[in-house]
């Protein structure tokens, strides 16, 4: 053998190693390839029931939205209506309502039944957080 069939068998032999790594890359690369398709495949499977659930939620929601604002431009014409019927009792009754009640007063006055005597209040003291009354106090201090 001369060194050109020996280069040109290592060349080849080179070449042989060269394309049996790259023929195991691309096959695991085919299987990485493969899992990778099966699991957007079940990913999508999984999500597209998810987004028809969110999807009716989301217009569930919008609904009772709906309601919930209709409630409140209900509540709020209610409260302008008693609003306004309190006014209107205020202005009807309010004043003679004032009238008949400052006329009571002075005719209690008047009569010279007052209520408002001081009342006679029983002084306490407390001691240790209880509070003692003023019979036993004075028993304890004499």
């Amino acid at each position: 053998m001369s060194g050109g069939e020996v280069a040109g068998i290592l060349v080849a032999v080179f070449w042989a190693i060269l394309v049996s790594f790259l023929a195991v890359v691309l096959v695991r690369l085919a299987q990485v390839l493969k899992a990778t398709t099966k699991l957007v495949a079940d990913v999508t499977d999984q999500a597209v029931p998810l987004l028809a659930d969110a999807s009716t939620t989301v217009r569930s929601a919008r609904t009772q939205l709906d309601r919930v604002d209709a409630i409140a431009s209900d509540v709020q014409e209610v409260t302008s209506n008693a609003s306004a019927l309190s006014s209107t009792v205020a202005t009807a009754f309010g004043g003679p309502l004032v009238k008949v009640a400052a006329f009571g007063y002075g005719v209690r006055k008047a009569l010279g039944k007052t209520d408002d005597a001081p009342q006679k209040t029983t002084r306490r003291t407390v001691i240790v957080g209880r509070t003692v009354p003023a019979a036993r106090r004075r028993k304890q201090k004499g």
